[in-house]
């Protein structure tokens, strides 16, 4: 056992306030920290968490568990958890649509999925010009209802987290148009691209380069007046020695990203203001994979970290759409 690991099996909520796992790297970020709030762990014992989306109207969060196969699902009432998919096809990132429906991204299937009202799936993407995807990762929603998902190949390297196969396509981001549902390529050359956002207007679209060298980075895009296109491919922030993964905006324009990986003082949720500065970090045991907002008003920052999924209350919210 790891000695991050040892440190999450052994973690205790904080017992006073403020949280000392809460830490302002920045006088910006003092605004957004409710000291009366602490990191709390709504449930424990998956094996890697994933894709986080709140589903207000029926107040509960789902959270893909990939190598269970298995998409969980806590109930805020209650704070019962139980299975809401399983088999899951190795589910990655999860959205919601601007009709409310759930939206999947599946190593298993390789393919992008939509959840409807009944209860049944409809494949979104599963391919383009003739070739497989490889293994969608994350999916965000805009509100033109076009559906934006990053493609890297991680899906493919093993039978862990999908199937192991060879790729057929170039890894990609691509936007499927929500009135034709026509796909197009709107980024290329990402190594590795995983997590991804808008910003609150929609103006600028972030992805997560995760394989970058010779670091990780957080890439920024302007988004097109007709918001088909992206222009202006540039570093947003780089990552040095910690790992971006997943990450949404708040209504402010700062980015909550998960983090970690490699040593237990990067483990999980790095803030940073618009201009690229770090404000603040959310220190978990374990690495953080993603986060969403979620909650009666989207001020609850859920985070899905390795084993666990936690949850903390923020004085922002969540910017529409994440």
């Amino acid at each position: 056992m790891s000695d991050g690991n040892a440190h999450a099996q052994g973690w205790r909520p904080a017992t006073f306030y403020p949280d000392p796992a809460i830490q302002a790297l920045d006088s910006r970020f003092e605004k957004y920290w409710l000291k009366l709030s602490a990191v709390e762990r709504l449930a424990t014992g998956l094996r890697w968490a994933e894709g986080p989306v709140w589903f207000g109207d029926g107040r509960y969060l789902l959270c893909s568990d990939i190598p269970n196969q298995r998409i969980l699902k806590w109930e805020e009432e209650t704070g019962a958890v139980s299975v809401f998919r399983k088999p899951s096809n190795f589910a990655n990132g999860n959205t919601r649509d601007r009709q409310g429906r759930l939206v999947t991204c599946e190593h298993g299937g390789r393919r992008v999925t939509r959840t409807e009202y009944d209860g049944s799936i409809t494949v979104l993407m599963d391919s383009f010009d003739g070739k497989r995807l490889n293994s969608p990762n994350d999916v965000v929603v805009k509100s033109d209802g076009s559906i934006w998902f990053t493609d890297p190949t991680f899906g493919l390297l093993g039978n862990y987290e999908g199937y192991k196969a060879e790729p057929e396509i170039d890894a990609n981001v691509y936007r499927i148009d929500g009135a034709t549902g026509q796909a197009t390529i709107v980024a290329e050359g990402v190594l590795g691209p995983n997590g991804l956002c808008f910003s609150p207007d929609e103006s600028i679209l972030y992805v997560v380069e995760s394989r970058g060298q010779p670091t990780r980075k957080i890439l920024a895009y302007d988004v097109s007046a007709d918001g088909t296109k992206l222009t202006n491919k540039r570093v947003h922030i780089d990552a040095g020695p910690g790992t971006p993964d997943g990450m949404r905006c708040d209504v402010d324009g700062n980015l909550w990203c998960g983090w970690g990986m490699g040593s237990p003082e990067l483990d999980g949720v790095m803030v940073f203001a618009p201009d690229g500065a770090p404000i603040g970090r959310i220190a978990l045991p374990e690495r953080c994979a993603n986060v969403c907002f979620g909650g009666l008003k989207r001020n609850r920052l859920f985070m899905a970290a390795s084993q666990s999924i936690y949850a903390l209350y923020v004085n922002t919210q969540g910017a529409l759409g994440g």
